[in-house]
This record gives C-alpha cells, structure tokens and sequence, in this order.
C-alpha cells in the first residue's frame, strides 16, 4: 500500500511556517530539501512569500548597529566551545545556535512581529479568492508601535474585519470609535464604536472602495461616540492598508 499523499491544507500550512520562519533548524533544511522535487511545496511557498513581502513596508529599516555581528560572533564561538567538551566526554553533542528552536522562534518574533501577526489572522489558510485583491492593516500604538488590531479586507466585499490581538483598556467613560480616511478624502469618516477585545465586521457599502495605504485608527471618545463626527480624543491605535494581492 502507498503512502498517503499530503493534503493541499497540509502543504500550504508548511510552505507558510516556512516563510514565517518559525520552523525548527532541522524541519527547516527538510522543507529546503523537498521543494527540490514538491513542485506544490514551491508554489505554496511562493504564494505566501507574495502574500507576506508587502508587510515589510510596515516599518522602516534600521541600520544594525557596528556591534551586532561582533556579538553574534562571539555567541556563535562560545556555542561551539562548549560543544567541544561535551563532544570530547563522549556525550551527545549540545545544539548550537543555528539549530536552535529557541532561537529561530525569538528571531521570528523579535525581527517578523508584525508577519506573525498577519499568519494568526490568517490561521494558515489559503485566500478564498486569489484573484481579488487582499488587503491587511496592522493598527499599533502610536508611542510603543505596539500591534493591537489587525484589519482586514477583500476588494469587492461590503465589509472589514477588525480583529483584536491584544488587550485593550477603555475607561468607562469612554469608547473606542473605528475611523478610516483614504488620500483625497476631506477628512477620516467614522465607522461606528467597537468593544475591546472583540472582533467585528464594519459595513463599508457607503464608502468607496478600499485602496493601498488608507488610514485605520481607533481613538478614546466619549462614550456616545465623537460629538462633531471628527475624531476628538487621543489616538490608540493607528496604521495604513497594505495591499497583499
């Protein structure tokens, strides 16, 4: 009896663990090693490094400072200096750093926050519709670009899922009010108050329809909502569509 073959669900699931990086060393050289020959393992991979590349864009680009690979040289040979006693003892080698699950998964989250993010929302699945155009947005706090909600969207659709990933503390005098603004517009237009921590669909069937780097934020208002249909209170979270398609 052959082998059952993976399933479509389970080559995109690897190809977007890949791409995130949150692959252990070992799982990692495995998945190099079969794309060599899974034609369905390099489309997958190519789609969600398609899908994923954009959100590089969400942050500038930060020069490393002239002691980084100093240091992670001297990381690397304190690794390797230790392994050599234990290799001499006889006993089973220690992991080094690159094939450190610890590692791969701090580096993933300290250097590709915002992707992980994306890779949560999206749960690991293929877009239901690959020729429309997906559209995410990141809304992070102004002072500490701490992500909080991820917004997303599909051309053609009427609506915007906002989702939470963090908690978010409101007073309760206050409420969170949802705005957008595209380039050209007069001004952002509300789309209503949501509760914190809870996901929920925004109609936009009044609106135009989305387009890349419209604005999102979410600011404290009264309770009832902006008295003048203009935001009044501080922003909490803020943050602009990319386009993934």
């Amino acid at each position: 009896m052959s082998a059952p073959q993976p399933s479509h669900d389970d080559i995109d699931e690897l190809a977007g663990e890949y791409v995130l990086g949150t692959l252990s060393a070992t799982q990692r050289r495995d998945a190099q090693a079969r794309m060599t020959h899974d034609a369905d393992l390099r489309a997958a991979v190519a789609r969600w490094e398609a899908r994923l590349l954009p959100l590089t864009n969400l942050s500038e680009p930060v020069e490393p400072s002239t002691s980084l690979w100093p240091r992670i040289t001297r990381t690397l040979d304190s690794a390797q200096a230790q392994a050599r006693p234990a290799a001499s003892a006889k006993s089973p080698p220690k992991p080094g750093l690159w094939d450190s699950l610890a590692f791969w998964r701090s580096l993933a989250m300290g250097g590709m926050a915002a992707v992980l993010i994306l890779g949560s929302t999206l749960a690991l699945r293929p877009v239901a519709t690959p020729d429309a155009p997906q559209y995410v947005v990141v809304l992070v706090a102004p002072q500490s670009q701490a992500p909080g909600w991820v917004v997303q969207a599909q051309a053609g659709q009427s609506a915007v899922q906002l989702v939470p990933i963090t908690a978010t503390e409101v007073p309760p005098d206050r409420a969170l009010e949802f705005w957008t603004k595209a380039d050209g517009w007069a001004g952002p237009v509300s789309l209503g108050l949501v509760k914190p921590g809870e996901p929920v669909r925004i109609p936009l069937d009044k609106l135009p329809p989305l387009e890349p780097n419209q604005l999102f934020e979410l600011t404290l208002e009264p309770k009832t909502g902006s008295p003048i249909g203009k935001p009044t209170g501080p922003i909490q979270f803020i943050g602009r569509a990319v386009k993934m398609l």
